[in-house]
């Protein structure tokens, strides 16, 4: 597994131009351009159904746009055979379903399948080994994976992307499932990776937490992106607010942004009815 004290090799991160994918007759990403270099990590924020786990998918080259150009790590990812973008991308999605009968363990090896038949395939123990102690699964390595929670789950589903080490990584929600010392725990190891000269990409909700560990944050909304840039000028009260259509307040603490909604006082601001009074 590549750390922050390995020698990195040449990566070239993550490069889309006018990317538009269509689902059910609908554009929902529309002419999207996006990088993540080598050594970044980039938030993509958004509210739900605003395209992101889309633009994803088709960054990983799991879905095919209508239209745009797309490179993970130099190369073309319509045009490459996904066991080749499987040893320069690694994808964590919200769906991390495997069929029970295997065990933890047994999941993080799945991350090493590419590398079956070549020379890197000698370094496979160990690089499990680190990847499961990094997120701290040796207590249930033996558990089948059906039986977990669902922020043990997520936690053995990072845990194989790792154990994939690849120099790209694109990540849809890894801490949504997750308490706070395991969403601190994963986004820590995020950051190793990229300190290790890795491209990494991390969809994620909570606008706090992608301003504390984001290099770059880029907005979507509607399926158009609506910035991309440092937190400082990209995480403010109007761009927020009206990319949620919500008031929010951006307020500054211990040197980190915090972003709160902005609550009416008394009554909640959507009206919620009163079932109990509508009982016979």
């Amino acid at each position: 597994m590549v750390t922050a004290e390995t020698p990195a090799t040449t990566v070239r991160g993550i490069r889309a131009e006018d990317v538009s994918v269509v689902l059910g007759g609908r554009e929902v990403v529309r002419g999207v351009s996006l990088d993540v270099g080598p050594g970044e990590l980039v938030a993509l924020v958004g509210p739900n159904g605003c395209g992101k786990s889309t633009l994803l998918s088709a960054l990983s080259g799991t879905r095919t746009p209508q239209r745009g150009h797309i490179e993970v790590d130099g190369r073309d990812v319509t045009s490459t055979s996904m066991r080749e973008l499987a040893r320069h991308r690694s994808l964590v999605t919200q769906q991390n379903r495997v069929d029970t009968p295997f065990t933890v363990a047994q999941v993080v090896a799945m991350g090493r399948y590419p590398w079956l038949r070549t020379p890197r395939a000698a370094d496979s123990p160990a690089v499990i080994a680190d990847a499961m102690a990094l997120c701290e699964l040796g207590d249930i390595a033996d558990r089948p994976f059906g039986q977990l929670s669902g922020g043990q789950q997520a936690r053995v589903s990072l845990a194989r992307a790792l154990a994939q080490d690849t120099p790209v990584m694109m990540l849809d929600e890894p801490t949504a499932a997750l308490d706070i010392h395991h969403q601190e725990q994963v986004l820590d190891i995020l950051r190793i990776h990229r300190d290790a000269g890795n491209a990494v990409l991390l969809v994620v909700h909570d606008l706090t937490l992608a301003a504390a560990y984001a290099d770059r944050v880029a907005v979507m909304k509607d399926g158009r992106l609506l910035a991309s840039g440092p937190t400082s000028e990209v995480m403010t009260v109007d761009l927020l607010s009206r990319t949620y259509d919500h008031p929010v307040e951006v307020i500054e603490h211990a040197g980190r942004r915090v972003v709160l909604p902005v609550r009416a006082e008394g009554a909640p601001r959507t009206p919620v009815r009163d079932h109990r009074r509508s009982r016979g």
